[in-house]
């Protein structure tokens, strides 16, 4: 957040101090959600060695419907 006020700081310099602040959090929070935080979770996997998790179940040779 510090670093998104010194980096629009000069733009906004005029604006009053709350409308900074919901402009900075209507841009950093999506920004942290979307992208930071998911290849922070990437690069966590990475380094622990764990790898992505399908979310299907295998399918196991008997439980295949025939038609």
């Amino acid at each position: 957040m510090s670093t998104g006020m010194l980096v629009l700081g000069p733009v906004m310099e005029a604006w009053h101090p709350v409308l900074r602040a919901l402009l900075l959090t209507a841009l950093v929070v999506p920004l942290a959600v979307y992208v930071v935080v998911p290849r922070l979770i990437a690069a966590y996997g990475a380094l622990t060695g764990k790898a992505k998790v399908s979310r299907r179940s295998p399918s196991t040779p008997g439980s295949q419907s025939c038609s």
